[in-house]
């Protein structure tokens, strides 16, 4: 017997949630990263683990997704950026026909797109610049794991240091 995970009303039968709209105070499910998505689609490309494509639909939807993705950096970066006007030019290319000429536009195309990465991830100025100044970079968990334990260790000196009475 399987549990449905609709909630459950007042006399322990199920509410049926099927064609119901979500309340108007409910809000979206926060919006995918951009950087983090077009990421994710150039490894699917040129990832070392990652195989090519097998069929010409599977090339086709990659580069579908892939411009897609330039077409969203691209609103992040300042027009007439060398960055994007290589991604744009690839992009405005058709798909060539045959096995290898595919492959390798996909290739060229990932590469393009991971450099339009890197100048956003970099902070280029663009016209949707939210926030002035530099940004930081997240700190990974190892250096806060490092900070933690420098912490510790200062105050576990500083304890032993201080006299007794």
């Amino acid at each position: 017997m399987r549990l449905s995970l609709d909630p459950r009303r007042a006399g322990n039968q199920l509410a049926s949630m099927r064609g119901r709209r979500a309340p108007v105070t409910e809000a979206p499910a926060p919006e995918r990263d951009h950087v983090v998505a077009a990421s994710e689609t150039v490894t699917l490309v040129l990832g070392e683990d990652s195989p090519l494509p097998e069929s010409a639909a599977d090339v086709e939807d990659l580069v579908r997704l892939l411009r897609g993705h330039v077409a969203q950096l691209g609103s992040r970066t300042a027009p007439g950026t060398p960055a994007l006007l290589r991604t744009q030019q690839l992009c405005s290319d058709n798909l060539p026909e045959g096995f290898i000429p595919s492959r390798v536009y996909l290739v060229r195309l990932a590469e393009a797109t991971q450099e339009l990465i890197a100048h956003v991830e970099r902070g280029g100025p663009g016209p949707i610049s939210v926030e002035s100044g530099r940004r930081w970079r997240k700190p990974t968990v190892n250096v806060l794991r490092g900070a933690v334990f420098a912490l510790a260790l200062a105050c576990l000196v500083f304890a032993a240091s201080v006299p007794r009475t």
